[in-house]
């Protein structure tokens, strides 16, 4: 599949103000796009840059505000900071000189809370040479790695590099196909794609365009048609799709449109698997059934983008889940990397969309608390498919067995 920016590894610098972190995305780089200056807070918002680098190839650096800032919009640019944890795949904390204390212990707490590993850069590292009692506390005690390096004299760049590449997980360098292991060569993939008002004009949505793209790569037959095509294709044709894969608001009309011996699953469905947590959302959407009125809903929208008058989160989602339950429920929606407006104990379930515009550790990260709390969580498309009745089918194509959430392919 095409590694688009939202699939590139995230790489986070952090440290205090005038530690040298945007030196050191400048060098490397190996070309100035971030702000330097004597100037504590010249970076004052995080600052995403993609770039390639060898060995580890595209992906995007992440330059941060200190973590030290004062004052109000100091405060306003640390919470800023501390959100970018959410979102990347590998952590780089720049230390200026011997200066270690509880912001950089909060940091690596932080990391460690969300999994994320992470390297220490001892920066000026030709100025002040790193304590032999600092550097045994990191490595004993918090079991980094640290490098010296000089943003002056490039010193140690090519052994940084090693451990970025070192320290990335495996995981970044796998290729998960959105329905390549369900497929074979030749076959068939029927793919029903409306055409309304929150479709881009001119274009398909991108889970659309990312599943077209996985058939070709696996050497497949991708057969595009609006919802009205189907029933008229079905009449006219003698080809027997080995898939069916419908937009999800379609969900209900393919089940009836589509013969019961032609496998049928949603793109939102496919992504659940591709990037969400699958095993969760099996367990979690089964939970719409013991909503009770006063619950409150809470829908993650992985990205900002215009809203219709019958937006997919605001409007079609709450109204089916009403009409389902028959209970009186209370919905917040929250997009791209927003607070959330409430504690996220409040509430009774959270419906999180495909997530086609983030990596699977944004997703991932944004499902943590939710699931740390115990609350139920599952995707647009199983929420839509079990509230249709379509539920059992829409995920099928996924399972070994129909026994456990956890036996899926």
């Amino acid at each position: 599949m095409a590694k688009g920016r939202e699939n590139q590894p995230h790489i986070g610098i952090f440290g205090k103000r005038n530690a040298g972190k945007s030196s050191l995305i400048n060098a490397i780089a190996n070309q100035d796009v971030s702000i330097v200056s004597e100037l504590a807070g010249t970076t004052t918002d995080p600052v995403k840059k993609s770039f390639e680098i060898p060995g580890i190839g595209p992906c995007v650096l992440i330059d941060t505000a200190g973590i030290d800032d004062v004052g109000a919009i100091g405060n306003q640019r640390i919470e800023r900071t501390l959100k970018i944890i959410d979102i990347i795949d590998l952590a780089v904390l720049v230390i200026d000189g011997n200066a270690f204390g509880d912001f950089e212990i909060d940091l690596i707490n932080r990391f460690k809370d969300y999994d994320i590993p992470y390297v220490i850069v001892h920066n000026k590292s030709d100025l002040q040479e790193l304590t032999p009692d600092l550097k045994d506390r990191l490595l004993n005690e918090y079991k980094a790695k640290v490098i010296d390096y000089s943003t002056v004299t490039n010193t140690n760049l090519e052994v940084l590099l090693q451990e970025l590449r070192a320290t990335l997980p495996e995981s970044i360098y796998q290729k998960p196909q959105l329905l390549g292991d369900l497929i074979k060569y030749g076959d068939i993939v029927l793919l029903i794609t409306p055409i309304d008002a929150e479709a881009p004009e001119g274009r398909l949505i991108l889970p659309q365009v990312q599943t077209i793209r996985d058939i070709l790569d696996n050497d497949a037959i991708a057969l595009v048609m609006k919802e009205r095509e189907v029933d008229v294709f079905f009449k006219t044709n003698t080809i027997k799709p080995a898939l069916a894969v419908t937009d999800s608001s379609f969900f209900l009309k393919a089940d009836a449109s589509i013969p019961k011996d032609i496998p049928l699953t949603g793109f939102s469905v496919l992504l659940a698997r591709y990037k969400g947590d699958f095993a969760a959302y099996l367990d979690g959407t089964p939970k719409i059934d013991d909503l009770k009125d006063g619950d409150r809903i809470l829908l993650l929208e992985s990205c900002s983008h215009h809203v219709s008058c019958d937006d997919i989160a605001r409007v079609k989602i709450p109204r089916w889940l009403s009409s389902y339950t028959g209970k009186a429920l209370e919905y917040d929606i929250v997009a791209g990397l927003d607070k959330l407006p409430r504690p996220i104990a409040e509430y009774a379930m959270l419906i999180q969309c495909g997530g086609c515009m983030v990596t699977k550790r944004q997703l991932q990260s944004r499902l943590k608390p939710a699931k740390r709390a115990g609350i139920p969580i599952t995707n647009y498309g199983m929420a839509i498919a079990y509230m249709q009745g379509i539920y059992q089918r829409a995920i099928q194509p996924f399972m070994k067995t129909e026994a456990s959430s956890e036996d899926y392919i």
